[in-house]
Order: structure tokens, then sequence, then C-alpha cells
């Protein structure tokens, strides 16, 4: 078969034959009586050997590797291309979400104002991050999407503040991705979620938060019991006891249950719960955190344990019940 007619039977045109010739890829092997090329049954097997490795991805070199060595062994060559695969449909779906995320801009200025804001967002200055999600409300917005996104991954302080605060002037538009960031394998995405969560004021916002109370992760619990009690939810009570009693945040988780004791039924589980903390310790420091957190409860039962601290064995327990009551 002459190469005029492997090219339209192959699909391959006579010039790469000619390439494939010169490097020594496929080489027609037979003669006509005109003394002119011709390529046999097996230089065609061949050569559709070698379109398919290169619909793997294989340079002409690896294909060429591949069919004249006996030893060739294929494992690492496959293993690179699935990373060069990998790497480039991460690459195409950065793509796809950059230009879903200026699709709806009705102007070119307004395209160009968002691409820009995109990759300031990408930059390693935490300032410029910064800039960049507060002249957003300014000019160009981004999208609920991409704020989400640099928000449950951003580690600077004041970028990351930022981001909230922008999610949280959208009224709670980013909820539903916030939502999957707080289910992640990761703590660090599930704790940044939390965080956002807390600042957005409405009942969806407070639902999602009401799921966190069962987290894995002391932080993303107690981010969400100290908001939840500042909304005024009770499911958070058990979760802000604990945080008292193990002395984290305890000053303002006791400062929260105090808002919760406005309720008087409440006040009273809360007593209970303060009660029954203190009779199951005798550690000096968790019996002098429930005591400085009675301050904060009103009413006459707070102030009827407290008077029994005063007779607590420990005597900066007992001075501290004192000093409360004397205020």
């Amino acid at each position: 078969m002459l190469i005029g007619e492997v090219s339209r039977r192959s699909g391959v045109s006579t010039r790469m034959l000619r390439h494939y010739d010169a490097v020594g890829l496929v080489k027609p092997t037979g003669r006509t009586s005109s003394g002119y090329r011709e390529y046999s049954t097996d230089d065609i097997r061949r050569l559709f050997q070698v379109e398919s490795l290169r619909t793997l991805g294989m340079s002409l070199n690896d294909a060429k590797r591949a069919l004249d060595e006996p030893d060739f062994a294929p494992a690492d060559l496959v293993a690179e291309l699935i990373r060069h695969t990998k790497a480039r449909i991460a690459a195409e779906e950065e793509l796809l979400e950059n230009l879903e995320r200026v699709g709806g801009a009705s102007q070119w200025e307004d395209v160009m104002g968002i691409v820009s804001l995109l990759r300031a967002l990408e930059s390693e200055s935490g300032a410029r991050r910064q800039q960049a999600v507060l002249a957003q409300n300014e000019g160009a917005p981004l999208s609920v999407e991409a704020l989400v996104e640099a928000a449950l991954s951003e580690d600077d302080l004041n970028v990351a503040g930022a981001l909230r605060w922008s999610l949280a002037r959208g009224g709670g538009e980013g909820l539903t991705a916030l939502a999957v960031g707080l289910v992640s394998e990761s703590v660090a995405v599930r704790r940044r979620a939390a965080a956002a969560i807390a600042e957005i004021p409405t009942a969806e916002a407070t639902s999602l938060l009401t799921t966190a109370l069962t987290d894995c992760d002391v932080a993303v619990r107690d981010r969400a019991a100290l908001e939840l009690g500042a909304r005024r939810v009770v499911e958070a009570v058990p979760a802000l006891l604990r945080i008292v009693v193990e002395g984290r945040s305890d000053v303002e988780a006791a400062e929260v249950l105090g808002l919760l004791a406005d309720d008087p039924t409440v006040s009273r589980d809360i007593i209970r719960a303060m009660q029954d903390k203190l009779d199951a310790t005798v550690d000096a420091a968790t019996r002098l955190r429930i005591t400085q957190a009675l301050a904060e409860i009103p009413g006459a039962r707070a102030r009827d344990l407290l008077a029994e601290l005063t007779r607590d064995g420990d005597r900066t327990v007992a001075g501290t019940a004192s000093a409360i009551l004397s205020l």
C-alpha cells in the first residue's frame, strides 16, 4: 500500500507518515515493481499501534521504546501519563470555574475586573488578597462560589475575616457551599466553614451551626456553641458547660450562659447541671471556673449555690463565691 492510500485509510497525514519514516517509528518495508516504497501489512499494524499509544498521551520517543524494546516496562510511563492527565484535567476544571464566574458579566470591563480580582486572590501577599476581597464590594463583584472557595482555604486571619464579612453581607447566599465545607474531611476546612457560618445571622445558618455541635473537633463545637448561645439556642447549653468545665473560652461561655439564663426554665437547668458538675469533681481549678460562671447567672438559685460554695474546702473557691455574693 503506497503512502497516499495509507494516509486516506488511516487518517494520518502524508507529512506525518514521512516524519514517522524519518525518525524510524514506522518505515515502509516493501517495494513496488516500479521501485516505490510500500507499506506492508505489518507496517500498517505498527502504524495503528503507534496511533493508539499516542491517544494515551505518549510522545513519539516513548511509543518507539514501547514497541521496540522487548524489556520495556510500561508501569512507570503509564503512572506518569496518569499524573499528567490529572493535572491537565485539574487545569481545565479551574479554567471552567473561572469562565463560569465571569460568565454573568455584561461588560468587557466587568470581565477584566473579575479576572483581576481572581488573580489577586491567588497572590502570595495576604495584604493583596485582603484588598481584593474588600475592593470587590465596590467594583466588579466576585461570585459567591469564589468567595466561599477562598474562605475555606484562607490561612491569613485578616484575609479570612474580610472574606467572612463579605459573605455575611451577601445575606447567606453562600450557605449551601459552606454547608459542604462543614462536613469536609479536613478539620481546617470545617473550622473555617463554622467561623463563616457563625457570622451569617439567618435561621438557616443557625440550623447548620446546630449540626456542628456534634463535630469531632472541639474548636468547631466550641465556635458553634458560643454563637448558638448568643442566638439564645438552648441546645447549646451542654456544650457551653463543657467549655466552662474544660477551661477553654470559659469566660465567654459563662457570659453566653448568662444570656440564656434569662429564661427561668433554662436557668434552672443550668444551675442543676452546674451542681452536678460540682458534685462530680474535686478538681479545684474546675470548681473555681464553675463558681466564676455562676456570677453570670441571675436569680435566687444561683445565689443559693454560691452560698454553699462559700463553705467549700478550697479557700480560693470559697473566697470567690463570697466575693461574688458581696457584689
